[in-house]
């Protein structure tokens, strides 16, 4: 970028850091009123980009994320900065749910197990959000053991069907990820986190967006009925 182009957006930044920090809670609070009358609950908030924030503007993210009903924040960081995050989680008692991909070189990614278990020894509310699809399209492996032996670290799970060996997205039920181990798990160990779905395979021509969530919608429930 030229220099006015960075003068621009750090101005827009500040502006936008003002804007934050002056609001009160109440029109969130109002947000999450509409939500829960119409049988909705909002219990994780995604932030990106919320390890360049300064402390304060960490400190609205998770004001926000209380306002809103939210048991967790969800993020996508360097492991390293997972402990300044993990110190501002124990301040305001809130999990944070790191989100896992595929990469399982990367010392500062959430594909390698370890890197999890590296958080989650910087605090006690650091956590994981496990991605079944990565997860298992990475290791080869179900993540069913994994979220067992750490089930209360895990915020939440992103449900998606992949093939094995690092495959594409698919359609639900046409892929080699284990959903339906993993729902059963869930439902058997009465694990309070939630299982999002992830829509991420290519809608096919002649279908839409919202059909095809309701098609995933649907194959989740005849597992658990």
């Amino acid at each position: 970028m030229t220099a006015e182009q960075k003068a621009e957006q750090a101005a827009v930044a500040e502006a936008q850091q003002k804007w934050r920090l002056s609001q009160s809670m109440n029109p969130f609070k109002a947000f999450r009123k509409k939500y829960e009358e119409a049988g909705v609950l909002i219990q994780i908030v995604k932030y990106d980009g919320i390890n360049t924030m300064a402390d304060d503007v960490v400190d609205y993210c998770f004001q926000v994320a209380k306002a809103l009903g939210a048991y967790a924040i969800s993020c996508e960081i360097p492991v390293s900065q997972t402990e300044r995050l993990g110190k501002f989680a124990a301040k305001h008692k809130m999990m944070v749910g790191y989100h896992g991909h595929g990469n399982l070189t990367n010392p500062e990614a959430f594909g390698r197990l370890a890197a999890w278990e590296q958080a989650f020894g910087y605090s006690k509310y650091n956590g994981a959000n496990v991605d079944i699809g990565h997860f298992f399209a990475a290791t080869g492996t179900s993540p069913a053991e994994w979220i067992k032996a750490h089930h209360e670290r895990v915020t939440h799970v992103h449900l998606k069907d992949r093939k094995a060996n690092n495959g594409v997205n698919m359609a639900f039920g046409k892929g080699d990820t284990p959903i339906k181990e993993i729902l059963l798990m869930m439902k058997k160990e009465k694990y309070k986190f939630q299982a999002t779905i992830e829509m991420e395979y290519p809608v096919p021509e002649g279908s839409t967006l919202l059909a095809e969530i309701a098609k995933c919608v649907r194959y989740c429930q005849e597992i658990l009925s």
